[in-house]
């Protein structure tokens, strides 16, 4: 019997959900975790032949671009913040920017709002920042060759990669929305006939336009051939980016916010971004708890998250936007430890608040983003979230170039004073202007303590995507959970309104939502929220563990 009782146990071991997914993936040197394995790789292969965690991310991203199109991008822009392992941090902001001709009522006919014109055509579409942020952070840190680092993606596009089972299903349903721009049904099917797993899925005119990217630098995107087709484009369609829009965008570098929890020092993106400014607050609020003490999953400590998070998506929407349009935003008050003691002291411990409908509600914004986290040999540290805003952007390929365009134009509030139920806001921090950057909820973050690197994370998910960073964060501080379990662990949100709390269903206990109810909570379940990738340092060895997400099937920790 002990023979069979030793297999049977292995085999339980094996095969165990909760076993196998809380397992992170451990390396020595060097780690990239992405939402694509084959992305990840990418990252590591030029990790392992000495190139910097800056190279990493550049060879990382432009994989994306070819392997994860529903995100991954050139024809977009996000965050990127840096960690060196001596020196200070920086952060890259490569959001999209409105072109010269925006203008702040262009969302509206005969002054009613149409939702079509700004999100679903040629003028949702934002100057793209993706490759000069990318050549921004080479320039400052990279190590190899700019070549090297895009070669990977060329070859992908060019000679093509197995399409996944979750591809295929991606690809299948974008289709429909796609089917009246050509040259999108023609990089996304075979002649309209969607790809199946296991097919190969080749973009040369995508591989031309990274060659093109590869040889000549931000040049290569934003003068010359990529941006004729890119403005022809826009002139052919009624949109309003110009060559000079192009050929003017730059990326900017910014200085990170900057915060600490329980000793930790956290780091995170800036505005345009409203993440850092957000979780430095929350953060600020929850350190008054012992969240510890009341343990992990309680209804007692998922009452204080909503609450913080509460206040914190308020502030959100009356205070931030871009900071070259908004000199005055109120940062430092923000993210004091003294405002978070004025919140925590209108906290009652047993009974929800009450979001104002008369105060802010929240622009949607898509859960089609993408994060990566990347840790190097000498523990320098990126932090990485870009996008097109919808799955798949704008739906708009670029005839000739082979690259999908963002729609985030979509991100700027819609009207001045407007404030409907589903989520529309009219603040003025926010509003459309020519050259200005969208406010955004991406929230790239790195997490150290005593001077040395603990903790990379981020997360795609739209309005969701700090208030999951919050919680992984939380899962390693206080409840002391490796890189995977802090990953799989349930996640909620709230976002001041709708007034309610969204929970993960079958990843919360039944008594302790029959608890948040008590407390006048309104809690509705979502399927799933965010696909955090996560790295974290082992204080005492120094290890490497890396947790990908496994809400979505093709992520990937892949070390050396």
């Amino acid at each position: 019997m002990k023979p069979f009782l030793a297999i049977f146990c292995q085999l339980v071991i094996a095969t165990s959900p909760a076993l196998a997914t809380s397992r992170p993936t451990t390396a020595e040197k060097g780690m990239v975790v992405s939402q694509n394995a084959i992305a990840s790789q990418v990252g590591v292969d030029i990790l392992s032949e000495g190139g910097s965690a800056i190279d990493a991310a550049v060879g990382t991203a432009f994989a994306l671009a070819v392997v994860h199109p529903a995100a991954g991008n050139i024809g977009g822009g996000g965050f990127l913040v840096y960690r060196p392992n001596e020196g200070e941090p920086v952060a890259y902001d490569f959001r999209e920017r409105a072109p010269a001709a925006a203008t702040r009522d262009m969302w509206l006919v005969n002054g009613t709002y149409d939702s079509t014109r700004h999100h679903q055509n040629h003028l949702a579409v934002g100057v793209p920042g993706t490759v000069a942020g990318l050549h921004l952070a080479w320039e400052n840190e990279g190590k190899l060759p700019w070549k090297r680092l895009v070669e990977p993606a060329i070859k992908l596009a060019e000679a093509g990669f197995v399409v996944s089972h979750e591809l295929s299903t991606s690809l299948k349903r974008v289709l429909p929305r796609v089917k009246k721009y050509p040259a999108s049904v023609a990089a996304f099917s075979k002649d309209g006939v969607p790809y199946e797993p296991g097919e190969t899925l080749r973009q040369r005119d995508l591989a031309r336009a990274l060659r093109r990217i590869a040889e000549h630098g931000p040049d290569g995107f934003y003068t010359g051939e990529t941006a004729k087709l890119v403005a022809a484009e826009m002139e052919a369609n009624g949109g309003i980016i110009t060559l000079k829009d192009l050929k003017n965008y730059k990326a900017v570098l910014r200085k990170p916010i900057r915060g600490t929890y329980r000793g930790h020092e956290i780091i995170s993106m800036p505005p345009p971004s409203s993440g850092g400014t957000a979780l430095v607050q929350m953060l600020n609020t929850l350190e008054g708890y012992d969240l510890a003490a009341s343990g992990f999953g309680s209804a007692e400590n998922y009452h204080r998250y909503a609450e913080s998070m509460r206040h914190a998506f308020a502030d959100r929407a009356l205070h931030l936007g871009d900071p070259d349009a908004n000199p005055n935003m109120p940062l430092e008050r923000l993210t004091s430890k003294v405002y978070a003691g004025q919140i925590r002291s209108t906290i009652d411990p047993r009974k929800a608040g009450k979001s104002s409908p008369a105060k802010f509600e929240w622009p949607h914004e898509s859960n089609e983003t993408t994060h990566f986290s990347v840790v190097d040999a000498h523990r320098n540290a990126v932090s990485l979230t870009y996008t097109l805003e919808w799955s798949y952007g704008s739906g708009i390929v670029v005839p000739g170039a082979g690259f999908l365009l963002n729609n985030e134009m979509g991100d700027f509030n819609p009207a001045l004073g407007m404030t409907t139920a589903k989520g529309h806001i009219g603040t003025p921090p926010n509003l459309t202007a020519p050259g200005k950057r969208m406010l955004s909820s991406m929230t790239p973050t790195i997490v150290s303590k005593d001077g040395n690197l603990l903790m990379v994370t981020g997360t795609p998910g739209g309005r969701t995507i700090i208030n999951t960073v919050l919680q992984t964060i939380l899962n390693v501080v206080d409840f002391g959970m490796n890189a995977q379990e802090a990953v799989d662990a349930g996640r909620m949100h709230h976002q001041w309104l709708p007034d309610r709390i969204a929970v993960e269903r079958r990843k919360f206990s039944p008594d302790t939502l029959h608890i948040l109810r008590g407390f006048g909570h309104d809690i509705t379940e979502i399927s799933s929220q965010g696909v955090a990738e996560v790295i974290v340092v082992d204080p005492k060895t120094g290890q490497l563990s890396g947790g990908s997400d496994r809400r979505v099937a093709d992520g990937a920790a892949v070390g050396y």
